[in-house]
């Protein structure tokens, strides 16, 4: 359990890094001339951030998560914070799935949202994480 454990956290640390940085890549490329080599450049490191980091952190942060919930059964689902982090995870991967599609807007030159709206969902992540450390490790209810 403590691998399944060590891997969890791993997951999510990585999965957080690519949630934050993104958003940052996103605000600079809001600002870059489409069809610029610039543009063409924050295109290449989104992709790669977002497939080949970010994307499989999350489905290995799901897999480890459920599996220490399922599989060792170290979870009491009759307490309230668990149900808010759950709820958290979840809100987290729906933005990790906005992220993408911005990502495709972003790629087919289709993008319509200024770089200000980028850096005011940048701290979004974050603040799910908070609560959610904080649950797990306060369990507040």
């Amino acid at each position: 359990m403590e691998w399944v454990k060590a891997l969890h956290i791993l997951s999510v640390i990585a999965w957080m890094a690519g949630m934050l940085y993104l958003p940052r890549l996103f605000v600079y490329h809001a600002d870059a001339e489409k069809g610029s080599v610039q543009s063409e450049t924050f295109k290449v490191m989104e992709r790669r951030l977002y497939r080949g980091i970010t994307t499989p952190a999350m489905i290995a942060t799901w897999v480890f998560g459920l599996w220490l919930a399922f599989g060792f059964g170290i979870v009491d689902f009759s307490q309230g914070w668990m149900w808010l982090k759950a709820v958290m995870v979840i809100l987290l991967s729906g933005i990790h799935g906005f992220y993408g599609r911005v990502l495709r807007d972003f790629a087919n030159d289709r993008n319509t949202r200024p770089a200000k709206f980028f850096r005011g969902i940048n701290e979004v992540p974050f603040v799910i994480a908070i609560v959610i450390v904080i649950c797990v490790v306060v369990k507040p209810f």
